[in-house]
């Protein structure tokens, strides 16, 4: 549990899998956490399923503050500990604490002051916005938990020990499994809660990666020594921290957008539409982690590569996880289409649901392929310090390609244009962030 990588020395290929599987683990661990609510919420209900669909933009939101903070704590902390540098990676790592602090009291006030409002303008129609209303009033108040377990997931990797954050988010999803289907059910002495259960088994889970997260920094193997001296503000590491972070944040802003305008254009179909695309998100999601954990874990090794000035070792350890990233992604593919309108019938017997869902989940998985690669290369620049290229590949993908292609092809080819969407705009995007990374690399081995 305290064994350190050593991210400038060991084998490449070994040391993605050592940096990886840890965060791939963590990461499917999330999702299957966000699974579970929908697989036990789909079998209450579908209009309880759409509900939480509705809810997805605000979750996103979450995960932009506390993944956008994290990241850019995160980058500069490698940076810094490649370039020997250690008091400025603790520094780093002690802002975290006030920051999901203060990120957490203002979401709870946020959402107390115009939840509702919110949750209309996410796409809640009056049919589920009492359900959404439910969910949303009580999952806020977990915030500051929440984002200081992301903060503290990103920091152990950064240091060579990314076992730990993957503990704490099965932690997390055990007790998630157990407690859903007791409280949305009323199992044995639990009373009947429904979406408001769900909410509840949420609360219990983030309240216990906050304790693990809390022991685990405070370790004494922890390069980061988290004293209460570097929890007070800092001015100048907080810069740090957000001239990558910020860019990131953005980015994940952007997700909870399209996320926003996917439930409108959805809507015009129906409830069951929403809701399909609540079982294609869990679904493909549950891959996407996969690349996502291949991403982190090779986002500290390139950080900490660039500060050592190692650039060789860089490139190579780029192109590794490039290759490991598409393996993952073909295979995905190939297994879940072949498996699809198997994995729509666990979650509901409705059929107008499951007929929608199956042809959407078969179209949302080509988009696996083109994503792996754009997963990497993203991870690649903000690994380099390069956060706002990384927003800017992003915003040109959902904001400049998706969002149109999501609202124009609907208007000829109906349901399936939303669907179709999603993998056209990932592909034109593939283009041109394969140019910008070879570019990038050029101007570091120049350098």
């Amino acid at each position: 549990m305290t064994k350190r990588l050593d991210l400038g020395k060991e084998a490449i290929f070994p040391l993605i899998l050592k940096m990886s599987w840890p965060s791939i683990i963590a990461m499917t661990a999330m999702s299957l956490y966000n699974f579970i609510d929908t697989f036990w919420l789909a079998r209450f209900s579908s209009q309880a399923l759409a509900a939480l669909t509705i809810c997805f933009p605000v979750q996103l939101i979450a995960a932009a503050i506390g993944i956008g903070t994290g990241v850019g704590a995160g980058s500069f902390s490698a940076r810094m500990l490649g370039a020997g540098k250690h008091l400025e990676a603790k520094q780093a790592a002690g802002q975290t604490f006030f920051l999901s602090l203060f990120f957490g009291l203002i979401s709870i006030i946020v959402v107390l002051s115009y939840g509702d409002a919110m949750l209309i303008f996410f796409g809640a129609s009056d049919e589920i916005l009492p359900l959404c209303h439910d969910y949303l009033y009580l999952i806020v108040y977990s915030s500051p938990f929440l984002y200081f377990a992301m903060m503290t997931a990103i920091m152990l990797r950064v240091e060579g020990r990314p076992l730990l954050s993957m503990y704490i988010v099965i932690t997390a999803l055990i007790s998630s499994a157990i407690i859903d289907p007791f409280l949305i059910f009323g199992i044995g002495p639990f009373p009947r809660l429904g979406i408001k259960g769900a909410a509840l088994a949420t609360i219990v889970a983030q309240l216990i990666m906050f304790i693990f997260s809390l022991i685990f920094l405070q370790l004494k193997s922890s390069k980061f020594e988290f004293k209460w001296e570097y929890t007070m503000p800092n001015i100048q590491i907080l810069k740090d921290i957000y001239s990558t972070g910020l860019p990131s944040m953005v980015t994940n802003f952007i997700i909870s957008l399209v996320l926003i305008v996917y439930n409108h254009v959805l809507a015009n179909f129906g409830f069951q539409a929403i809701a399909a695309f609540g079982i294609c998100f869990r679904v493909t999601g549950l891959a996407t982690m996969v690349l996502f954990g291949i991403g982190a874990g090779v986002m500290p090794i390139v950080g900490y590569n660039l500060g050592a000035r190692l650039f060789q070792r860089l490139r190579e350890s780029v192109w590794v996880a490039l290759k490991v990233s598409l393996y993952f992604a073909f295979a995905s593919v190939i297994i879940l289409e072949i498996f699809s309108s198997h994995i729509v019938s666990l979650f509901s017997n409705d059929r107008i649901l499951t007929e929608i869902a199956i042809p959407a989940l078969r179209i949302h998985l080509a988009a696996l392929i083109f994503s792996a690669p754009i997963i990497i290369y993203v991870n690649m620049f903000i690994g380099l310090g390069k956060g706002t290229l990384a927003m800017v590949i992003l915003f040109i993908r959902d904001i400049i390609v998706f969002i149109p292609l999501l609202i124009i092809l609907p208007l000829f080819f109906g349901l399936t244009g939303a669907w179709v969407a999603l993998p056209l705009a990932s592909m034109m995007a593939l283009l041109m962030v394969v140019y910008l990374a070879k570019k990038e690399l050029k101007k570091i081995e120049s350098s």
